[in-house]
């Protein structure tokens, strides 16, 4: 069950802000308010992979304080 707000959420929210802006059917007026709703969206991803990067981090440090590089494959 994911949260209101979650990652997901927001991403889907800002893909159909981008995909209302790219039809060119939208108002002046329309249109900055759903721009301005994609920036918030954008913002709230950026600050979720933030959060997620840094607990990431963490669970790679060393007792030394290094991180430990890991290869990451993408699936």
């Amino acid at each position: 069950m994911a949260a209101k707000n979650s990652f997901e959420a927001s991403l889907q929210n800002l893909e159909e802000s981008v995909e209302q802006l790219e039809s060119g059917d939208l108002s002046l007026d329309q249109a900055l308010k759903v721009f301005s709703s994609g920036v918030k969206q954008a913002e709230s991803c950026r600050k979720s992979l933030r959060k997620v990067e840094l607990q990431v981090e963490k669970l790679l440090q060393q007792d030394d304080g290094s991180l430990q590089s890991e290869p990451f494959d993408g699936e």
